[in-house]
């Protein structure tokens, strides 16, 4: 009989991808997946730690997961992600039944890390920073039926912002070759991908010999069958005019690009060691609009940071206002330990944290209401995904990112499609089937 696996995902895109790279390990390895941690013979929690509460979720979690191990000893439990790197061997003392902790650099070196384990006898913390991102050549068959996928092009992030965990957790910033990522590109289109989505904790700095990141959308945009790409995520600081350049002139770059912002006072940005001012960011902006009409922005703000005072944080409504983002990723400061931020002072209380995000968040509500309603009677092309979440016929995305639920067969999905929007809401958008698949 088969070996099961199940493998759950918290956290950001490149976990998904992680996620997926072990999966293929994993059936290449003779197992088949499970919906069911209690039908497994290995489970792995794959975690984010990037702010407090999603690494206490992921210790819960594990915490539940463990109990699996005292009704079946057989049971192989594995964690991986931030919280695997963070917490390194501290997780398999705190959890018994604990038997792999896997960093993010470690991914490459699955296969050889799961013989051990299913040999037994052994407990193993595998969490060097200094390993070269994973590439997996095998189980091509693993992404047919998948309309889009993830490639991450580099690992780790030498910004060191002063609140940022990343690269403690991820290490310094190593980009995959060219030739790797085209070739797995191919393989995913072979496999009836329409839309990748390049992956790195600072995308845009990529750089591998004479290859930047430019260089390698124009690559990317050249290969046949591909019908988007997309890029996250970005920082301003490395946001190039050869890069804004190429949303001028690649027909396959999606009209999308998501850039974070984090505060509209410059005191504030100093402070988080972010690199740009208020004004270079929003002159971004304007030559990202300038090259592509249309382009949706969305980006990540906190609130609350370290001696963020009234004024300064009335300065980030105020950026809002002027820059209208299509959708905004809102969160709260809390302390990461270990960075820089978590040992200044002026810490804002949390009754005034949840007030100042309460606002954002409504004004961020109201600004991406608008622009969705904008597109009402719009004609819009539509990437068919599957069926909706929500019953609401097939699902879907436009070049800007924006859901849009309609009803057609299912000979749409994978297929490209123009839809006339009729109805806005804050999440998504509804309409009606125009133009047959292409």
């Amino acid at each position: 009989m088969s070996k099961r696996y199940y493998i759950e995902t918290m956290g950001c895109q490149m976990n998904e991808y992680d996620s997926d790279h072990l999966s293929r390990i994993l059936e290449d390895s003779g197992y088949l997946r499970s919906g069911d941690p209690e039908k497994a013979d290995f489970v792995l929690l794959n975690t984010c730690s990037v702010r407090e509460k999603a690494e206490q979720k992921a210790l819960s979690r594990l915490g539940r997961l463990a109990t699996l191990k005292r009704k079946n000893p057989r049971i192989l439990l594995a964690v991986s992600g931030c919280v695997a790197q963070q917490r390194g061997v501290d997780l398999l003392e705190r959890f018994p039944g604990l038997d792999l902790v896997l960093g993010p650099r470690e991914i490459g070196n699955f296969r050889t890390i799961l013989g051990k384990a299913e040999k037994g006898g052994m407990r193993v913390a595998s969490i060097n920073t200094h390993g070269t991102p994973a590439f997996f050549s095998g189980g091509f068959e693993y992404f047919q039926r998948h309309v889009k996928a993830y490639i991450t092009i580099m690992e780790g992030c030498d910004n060191f912002c002063s609140y940022c965990i990343v690269p403690y957790v991820r290490g310094r910033e190593t980009s995959r070759s060219p030739r790797e990522l085209l070739d797995e590109a191919k393989s995913l289109t072979l496999q009836g991908v329409k839309e990748i989505t390049l992956l790195g904790q600072n995308v845009n700095s990529y750089a591998h010999e004479k290859m930047r990141f430019p260089g390698l959308l124009a690559a990317m945009n050249e290969i046949k069958g591909l019908d988007r790409i997309r890029f996250t995520t970005s920082h301003p600081k490395d946001l190039s005019p050869e890069l804004i350049q190429c949303f001028a002139h690649m027909e396959k770059l999606c009209s999308h690009i998501h850039l974070p912002f984090q505060a509209g006072s410059n005191r504030v940005l100093k402070s988080m060691r972010r690199g740009y001012t208020r004004e270079k960011y929003m002159d971004l902006i304007g030559e990202l609009r300038k090259a592509r009409p249309g382009i949706a922005v969305t980006s990540d703000v906190m609130v609350g940071f370290p001696g963020e005072t009234q004024e300064e944080f009335e300065l980030t409504l105020d950026l809002m206002r002027r820059v209208e983002f299509d959708n905004l990723f809102s969160f709260k400061y809390s302390d990461r330990e270990g960075t820089p931020a978590a040992r200044m002072e002026g810490k804002i209380q949390e009754p005034e944290k949840l007030a100042r995000l309460a606002r954002l968040q409504d004004l961020q509500r109201a600004i991406t209401l608008k622009k969705n309603r904008e597109l009402i009677n719009q004609d819009v092309e539509v990437l068919v995904e599957g069926p909706s979440k929500k019953g609401q016929g097939l699902t879907g995305r436009t070049t800007t990112n924006k859901i849009v639920n309609f009803n057609c067969d299912n000979k749409c999905i994978n297929k490209i499609v123009h839809v006339t929007i009729k109805r806005a809401s804050f999440n998504s958008l509804w309409g009606e089937l125009t133009s047959s698949a292409r």
